[in-house]
């Protein structure tokens, strides 16, 4: 899936307007999957990842006039919303349960297993890797979720967390440093 506007994304969200049911479908079944993947990186929690998704849709469905192209992507505008739920939902939620403590409620595996050893080291890099980013502050989580996760290009990322681009790029390299000392640390208690 691309991460900017799509020929049918413009037509959908006029359609959305006023109020054609099989629009929105149509929009919801295209961006429903990157919506909530970004709500679970950003918060860690199943429960906030589905009820940010729906509340996303829902303002699409009430708002989707509102889109202006000349501002950002319909994925920016989408990330854009969620991140404004998820912020939302983690402050009122404080201190929280990540879907890390329970992974298998967030993420599951199903690919097979003929190298059981080689399997288990990488899925215990996946999850620390997912507690790294789940440890950062907000600010340097969201920019982690959109670029590297989510593939969004600074453009795209400053759109959505509505910033500047030069903000985008030192929180990026911040934060990326952090996810290395972090990582680096947990490989030397692991050995």
């Amino acid at each position: 899936m691309s991460n900017g506007l799509t020929d049918g994304d413009d037509q959908l969200l006029r359609l959305i307007s006023r109020g054609d049911e099989s629009a929105f479908l149509a929009f919801y079944r295209r961006y429903q999957g990157p919506v909530y993947r970004f709500a679970v990186q950003m918060s860690g929690q199943v429960e906030i990842a589905e009820e940010v998704t729906q509340d996303v849709f829902m303002v699409v469905l009430g708002g989707a006039a509102k889109y202006d192209s000349k501002r950002g992507s319909v994925a920016a505008y989408l990330y854009g919303i969620a991140r404004n739920f998820v912020l939302r939902r983690l402050e009122q939620e404080r201190p929280y349960l990540t879907a890390l403590d329970d992974p298998e409620s967030a993420y599951t595996d199903v690919a097979d297993r003929q190298d059981t050893l080689v399997e288990l080291t990488r899925n215990e890099r996946i999850e620390s890797l997912r507690r790294a980013v789940l440890a950062l502050p907000p600010a340097y989580r969201e920019v982690v979720v959109l670029c590297d996760l989510h593939e969004l290009d600074y453009a795209e990322a400053s759109a959505a967390l509505d910033c500047a681009i030069g903000t985008i790029r030192s929180r990026l390299h911040r934060a990326r440093a952090l996810l290395s000392e972090k990582m680096r640390a947990e490989e030397r208690c692991a050995v």
